[in-house]
């Protein structure tokens, strides 16, 4: 019996992803200013194994050598991060020009090479000296996001016509100020709340900056988005799955499309709030031409206000493939996800700007990294786009998170994502067979 092929359109983008600080290293070099990750990872007992970005992929100097690469995958697109403090050392004022030139050439090589540039503006590496302000929970950060895109586009912006505002606004205020997990560190509320807030506010101010510099762009904002199931029938579940769509989905999805901050968040929360102004509201809903999903897994709510003899059974079970993340495999949860965000909210148009897996990769005695579990996550996410876009939801684009092994925040080099294997000691870069599957799909413009 003949495989099923799941033709794409014509159209359909296909790409990978990286973020700045997870590969580049160069962290000192050509006036590069200090990022709150370079502060969080060179502070003992922050992440595992004491692993530091400093010298991550070494893509800095190797960037040549890795756009070539992408093109040897038949990439057509490549989503990357622009170092905030690369461009604006103190994250305001005194433009580095080295910086913006290492984009420049970047970007100049990209479109030689017929690959697409996907920008993201913030991939969670405030500059350290913003941080010393008072960081997201600070407003004044808001003003100088606008400054720095504003310096960035203008020098891209003539070639570069696809940009996305911001990465997980979600991991970078609650991971980052209140759990802790992620720079800076902290364990604040209010904080993370004022952060979620004046993020929103950046994207929003900074959207028409964009549009002014780069004419005809296409402009959005990524998410990091996963379906809340209740893990049994019980109202205690229930209300634990709401309130955890809530605060992960709900929380930032509402307020870009013009509804505010969910009120059943609001009043759980208790919070005063009082750095939300008159019209802010208004700012952060500024039309997008697109949303980015970041899908990995769902999350099975289960309730810790009772007892497990007083709520129901589990009628929801996660299932037996666990990624080295401890995350399920579920696939199904981003075609769930990508109708909720055209059904429920109407964006105009998705792309699925991460999706991907960490399993333990081996470089085997012939030279080869054979990984048919990755290999086996993308191509079942594949077929729930595929299925998505024949539902006749607009999804114009795939990118794998990720394009090469690279730093993996606070679990440091002990996760490997990429497509590409790397070796750190040696930085030698290895096709997997996940690569060498992915090219295959993209030249066929199919999976099966």
């Amino acid at each position: 019996m003949d495989k099923k092929l799941f033709q794409f359109p014509k159209d359909f983008v296909w790409g990978a992803a990286t973020a700045s600080y997870q590969i580049e290293g160069g962290w000192n070099e050509d006036g590069k200013g200090e990022s709150i990750w370079d502060r969080f990872s060179h502070t003992p007992g922050k992440v595992q194994d004491g692993d530091t970005g400093d010298a991550a992929c070494d893509h800095y100097h190797r960037w040549a050598d890795d756009l070539n690469l992408m093109k040897e995958l038949d990439l057509k697109a490549y989503r990357l991060s622009i170092s905030w403090p690369r461009i604006l050392p103190a994250g305001r004022g005194g433009v580095n020009e080295t910086g913006i030139d290492f984009y420049s050439r970047m970007i100049d090589r990209l479109l030689e090479l017929n690959i697409e540039p996907y920008i993201t503006l913030y991939h969670w590496d405030l500059p350290q000296k913003l941080q010393d302000e008072g960081g997201w929970a600070s407003r004044s950060v808001v003003d100088a996001f606008v400054e720095y895109t504003d310096a960035i586009s203008n020098a891209l912006g003539d070639r570069v016509k696809n940009w996305i505002t911001l990465n997980e606004p979600w991991v970078s205020a609650f991971i980052g100020y209140r759990e802790g997990r992620h720079a800076p560190g902290h364990t604040d509320m209010h904080e993370a709340l004022a952060a979620s807030h004046h993020l929103l506010l950046a994207h929003g101010l900074s959207v028409p900056v964009i549009r002014r510099n780069s004419p005809n762009a296409n402009v959005g904002i990524t998410l990091n988005l996963s379906p809340q199931v209740p893990a049994s029938p019980s109202v205690a579940d229930r209300v634990q799955a709401t309130w955890a769509d809530g605060y992960i989905n709900r929380w930032f999805l509402d307020p870009l499309v013009g509804r505010g901050y969910p009120q059943d968040m609001v009043n759980d929360y208790r919070d005063e709030m009082e750095f939300v102004k008159t019209g802010d509201m208004d700012v952060m809903s500024v039309p997008v031409d697109f949303i980015g999903v970041n899908y990995y897994t769902r999350n099975i709510a289960r309730s810790e206000k009772i007892s497990e003899a007083e709520n129901a059974p589990c009628t929801v079970i996660r299932g037996d493939e666990i990624t080295e993340m401890d995350w399920e495999v579920y696939p199904e949860g981003l075609y769930k996800t990508l109708g909720r965000l055209y059904f429920d909210y109407d964006f105009p148009a998705i792309y699925v700007t991460e999706n991907g897996a960490a399993f333990v990769d081996e470089v085997g005695a012939d030279g080869e990294v054979d990984d048919p579990a990755r290999l086996s996550y993308i191509k079942r996410h594949l077929e729930q786009v595929h299925r998505a876009v024949e539902a006749g939801i607009p999804v114009k684009g795939y990118f794998a998170w990720s394009l090469m092994d690279n730093f993996e925040w606070g679990f440091g080099y002990s996760k490997r994502f990429g497509l590409i294997h790397v070796n750190y000691e040696t930085q030698k870069r290895t096709f997997k067979s996940s690569a060498k599957w992915y090219r295959q799909a993209i030249q066929r413009n199919a999976v099966d």
